[in-house]
């Protein structure tokens, strides 16, 4: 009987309590969670205000590129450089932003483009501690040349649908290619985590039509080839 009465006592002790802490959460709208760190028995107060600039940081950090691309041809110029960003849950997407060198060869001036380029890596193989083997890198760019010879509609001073395309300023490209990397081993990694080369066979929408349109425009006519190093950063 005493141990019931002492029982009761005790849980009769903690109701207030309770109950003010019960309305302290419902009053309080910025309301703080405790947690634990476990490795140094620390408890760390996080309050809504940390979790939303912790959102907030995390956004922008998708911003910041992963890896830096050096490309030799592939219709976007004699040489191309730029950064690119890999992402998925097996890295098996890229998105890349190039700027190339195009000569002036027959024109009066050389000129400057840009390219946006989706990749899509499938798989990887590992052929060794320090090598991987993509054996399938495939995608899609798009490429301007910037220049007034070039234009996204056609003038005026030329008839209705003279020209069959629509622009001159923009191309799309597509691409299928390998590449082989390389791991830089970790006590030696200053600026790059790996270096990846890489080659690719491409062509544009004005070629795939030009085939398309005429017999004597074979397949060889109107693929290139195109030579390039990845250096991944992060």
């Amino acid at each position: 009987m005493k141990w019931f009465i002492f029982s009761v006592m005790l849980m009769t002790s903690w109701l207030p309590v309770a109950a003010a802490g019960g309305e302290d959460m419902k009053n309080n709208t910025d309301a703080t969670v405790l947690v634990a760190d476990e490795e140094e028995n620390d408890t760390t107060v996080y309050t809504d205000y940390d979790r939303r600039i912790y959102r907030y940081r995390r956004m922008w950090n998708y911003l910041i590129p992963t890896q830096t691309i050096i490309q030799y041809a592939g219709n976007m110029g004699l040489i191309s450089m730029g950064v690119g960003w890999d992402y998925g849950n097996h890295r098996q997407y890229e998105t890349n932003l190039l700027f190339g060198y195009l000569p002036a060869f027959k024109s009066s001036s050389s000129k400057m483009t840009m390219t946006l380029k989706q990749n899509f890596i499938p798989w990887r193989i590992d052929i060794g501690n320090d090598f991987d083997l993509e054996p399938l890198s495939c995608g899609i760019y798009f490429n301007t040349v910037f220049g007034d010879e070039f234009w996204q509609k056609q003038p005026k001073r030329y008839p209705h649908k003279y020209y069959p395309f629509l622009s001159t300023k923009v191309r799309i490209n597509i691409f299928v290619g390998q590449r082989l990397t390389v791991q830089v081993p970790h006590n030696r990694r200053k600026f790059v985590k790996n270096i990846s080369a890489f080659y690719e066979i491409s062509t544009c929408d004005l070629h795939l039509r030009a085939m398309f349109q005429d017999s004597c425009v074979t397949l060889w006519d109107i693929i290139g080839l195109s030579l390039g190093l990845k250096f991944q950063m992060m």
